[in-house]
């Protein structure tokens, strides 16, 4: 029995799997608040308490928003300190390990099939290739996909924190009034919800939104944008999507370059499977491939989007799988084992 968690800033997933053929097989899954709790034990003894988990739990991996230095994680927007040992001990667990959440997404990748994912650029992939993940959510994460012994190995990257570069007047313009509410404008304020949010109030200023109320909850709002410019309700709502899928893309083809994805590029998070119209224009291309003299070299990388919306959790239950595998001797991997 393998224990998975995706532990997020507004919601937490956690999983019990099975072994399985090609991947990890789903027992059950409950998603609760983040902040109704204390701390990530407290959520884990909700969730084993409700499954009334009987049989021993081999290995447990969770996905957390944030970085994780020495098995020890502070999240980004949580005001958590989780611990691998706190939960290897509490609930007597023998290999505990955590991950960032888009090390547990890019864990997902291969294990994915082809009903979890669109294509919106075939190129011409390299097999024995590395690859690239970017997931605009609730914020902007990035993960490098290293290929090593014939599969993926994510490695963790803070990149969505990494200054914006703009590319238009128009982008100038964005960052110039971003930097006078910020200080300092990074990816994660422009390529995220509440990044579209930030655009839209650029575009709009002062003038009102037929497609937001003025009263709309901040969590509903980013949905809100994309549906009045997708269904074109709204003039300004358009160019803000415009102007969100054309940095995406532009953001998408640097991490395409930082990583040499010749396997591929992939978009996780929850925006890109509900703004796919979107990413299926020109200006999204367009904007990936500008990148002269290179690009010949990103014109060849697959551009997928991940549409299974539990990639994360699956990746942590992925990684758990391979813990276990380690132990047998199938695979060799860096994982924590008895909490050290």
């Amino acid at each position: 029995m393998l224990l998975a968690g995706d532990v997020g800033g507004t919601k937490t997933l956690l999983g019990l799997y099975t072994q399985g053929q090609g991947r990890p097989v789903p027992v059950e899954i409950c998603r609760y608040r983040t902040l109704d709790f204390e701390s990530l034990v407290d959520v884990v003894a909700e969730f084993l308490g409700k499954v009334n988990q009987a049989g021993a739990i081999e290995a447990a991996c969770f996905g957390v928003a944030g970085p994780v230095l020495d098995q020890v994680a502070r999240l980004t927007n949580v005001p958590w300190r989780v611990e691998a040992t706190a939960v290897a001990e509490r609930f007597s667990i023998p290999h505990v390990r955590l991950i960032n959440d888009l090390v547990a997404m890019g864990y997902s990748v291969e294990a994915l099939t082809e009903n979890e994912i669109e294509v919106l650029q075939a190129g011409e992939p390299v097999a024995s290739g590395d690859g690239g993940l970017i997931a605009p959510g609730t914020g902007f994460g990035q993960a490098l996909l290293h290929r090593v012994n014939g599969r993926f190995v994510p490695s963790a990257s803070e990149g969505g924190h990494a200054d914006f570069a703009a590319r238009t007047a128009r982008e100038i313009e964005l960052l110039a009034t971003l930097t006078e509410q910020f200080g300092r404008v990074e990816y994660d304020q422009v390529l995220s919800g509440p990044g579209l949010a930030n655009i839209h109030r650029f575009v709009h200023g002062a003038e009102s939104c037929e497609g937001v109320p003025l009263d709309a909850d901040a969590s509903k709002v980013p949905a809100l944008i994309s549906t009045a410019a997708l269904k074109r309700r709204c003039d300004r709502c358009v160019e803000t999507l415009e102007m969100f899928v054309s940095a995406l893309g532009a953001e998408a083809g640097n991490h395409g370059l930082r990583s040499l994805a010749t396997a591929g590029v992939y978009l996780g998070g929850g925006i890109p499977p509900k703004i796919l119209p979107a990413l299926r224009t020109a200006m999204f291309l367009n904007a990936f491939q500008a990148k002269a003299p290179m690009d010949a070299l990103v014109k060849k990388m697959p551009i997928f989007v991940i549409l299974e919306h539990h990639s994360a959790l699956l990746g942590a239950a992925v990684a758990a799988e391979q813990m276990t595998d380690s132990l047998d001797g199938s695979h060799c991997s860096g994982v924590l084992v008895n909490g050290t």
